[in-house]
Parts: structure tokens; sequence; C-alpha cells
């Protein structure tokens, strides 16, 4: 299979662009372990988010990527419009002919892995119901609304530049998920790696952070060791949605799931909406 020329400008050409809780570290994984792609050390460069790494520069983001094929990032925060407003145009600006990969799953799955992740971090702290109280313009909702997403770079980006892979059909069918993967990039297929052919590592049970393990998470680099020190995290209970805000939910993304299935032409079987 044809491979890209590489450039001098070593600039991404490859882009992931969320969903947040949709599988983004996963598949940023088994794609640095190709010869042929070039994923960036660190995941979620956020570059093209002004609030976070926009003011660095192109000199910092093209010193992300090694020479290769294919130079990706991963960065689930450039789907959360509209917290974060005018990524697509800054990417185009700079990097128009980039592929972009967006991963998608059951809409309410994924708030309510989004909400779980955030309470254990206490970046949140209402309940899921208090947190869900302002529907529909909420940004645990916005972030599922894939179509609304989608729409914000389909000015800037053709339908061929763009692959959408369910978390789905990842988990199920991984081998053939990673042959449309390769094929839309236009790299060897590799499917010997063992890698790709291993157990999906499970991460362990995830505790909340107390008070002090918030304190201390937030110290740089700390946050990855918290989980693992006595009296920084405290066990939570099993999280649950109740059957009628689910339906409110439901009803609410409904719209925007047809019209993803209008625009791609697959069912999303699998999901509750």
């Amino acid at each position: 299979m044809g491979v890209h020329s590489t450039t001098e400008h070593r600039l991404a050409n490859l882009v992931i662009i969320g969903a947040m809780k949709c599988g983004t570290s996963s598949l940023h994984r088994y794609l640095s372990c190709h010869p042929q792609i070039a994923m960036a050390p660190a995941k979620e460069l956020d570059f093209f988010v002004k609030e976070k790494n926009w003011q660095r520069g192109v000199t910092w983001y093209r010193s992300q990527f090694a020479d290769a094929p294919i130079r990706g990032e991963a960065s689930p925060n450039y789907t959360r419009y509209p917290i974060f407003q005018g990524v697509p145009e800054r990417m185009h600006q700079l990097i128009p002919d980039a592929k972009l990969i967006y991963l998608v799953r059951d809409p309410v799955r994924r708030i309510l892995s989004h909400y779980l992740h955030n309470y254990l971090d206490r970046t949140e702290n209402q309940s899921l119901t208090g947190a869900l109280n302002d529907l529909p313009s909420n940004h645990y909702v916005n972030c599922s609304r894939y179509y609304w997403q989608l729409e914000q770079f389909l000015p800037y980006y053709s339908l061929d530049r763009l692959l959408i892979v369910s978390l789905e059909e990842w988990s199920t069918d991984r081998h053939t998920t990673l042959q449309r993967i390769f094929q839309f990039l236009e790299v060897d297929w590799v499917g010997d790696h063992p890698v790709f052919n291993g157990a999906v590592p499970r991460l362990p049970q995830k505790n909340r952070l107390t008070d002090m393990g918030n304190w201390v998470a937030k110290l740089p680099t700390s946050r990855r060791f918290c989980q693992w020190l006595p009296g920084l995290t405290e066990r939570s209970g099993e999280l649950s949605m109740d059957e009628s805000l689910e339906q409110r939910l439901i009803e609410i993304l409904q719209p925007d799931v047809e019209r993803l299935r209008s625009l791609t032409g697959r069912s999303f079987a699998r999901w509750s909406v």
C-alpha cells in the first residue's frame, strides 16, 4: 500500500479529534506501534485550543513530531465545542491536508463515563442528576452531540478526509477496525504486531481522590501517582443513571444521532439512542 512522502516541516498530518472517553488513548497507543506512524509522545497536545497551547507557536508544535510518513496527535478537547471554539479554523490554517479520526460511542454511555471521570478526579462534585440539571445545553451532553461537533469541521475538512470509528466496533473487532484505519491512512497492514494481537489491557478500578489527593494532584506530574498512594483516594459507590434521566437524554440526543446516521450511512445499531 502506498506511503505518504515525508516533509521537512514535520507538522501533523493526522489528528484524532476525539471524542472524550471513546478510546482515544488506546488508539494513540496502537498507532504509535506502527513503523510508518509517529504519534506525538505526549497525548493531548491541545495545540489548536486557544486557551491551552496555541500560544506556544508552530515551532513548539513541529517539535512534537518525529519524521515519519504519518505524524499524528490525539486531543479530545478539539471536539468540546462550544467550550473551546475556533479549533477547526486554526487547524485548517496550519494543516489543511491533514486526515482526521473521530471516535464515537453510545452517546448516553459516553456521558456517564465522562461524568465518572470528572467525579473521581474531583473536577466534578455534584451528583449525576445535579451535573445534568441544565439540559439540554449541558457540556456533558454537548460532547455527545457527535454530528454537531463534526459540523464545526465540515466547512474546512471534506468527508473523505474524515474517518469515524465507534468504540463498539473497536472493542469487538479490533483487527478489522485497524485495517480500516490503516487503509484510510494509506500505510501498510502490520497485523502480526504483538500489541495488535495481545489482549486489551484493563485499567485497575479507579477511586475518587480525597481532599488531600486533590491537592497533591495539582502538583506538577503528580496526578498519575495519586491513585496508588495511601490516603489520597477513597472508594466510591456504584454509579447508576435514573431511568427517567436516561430517557430524557435519549430524547435530547436522538436528532443529533439521526443526523450522524444520515451523514455516515451507518446504523450504530448497538446504541441506546
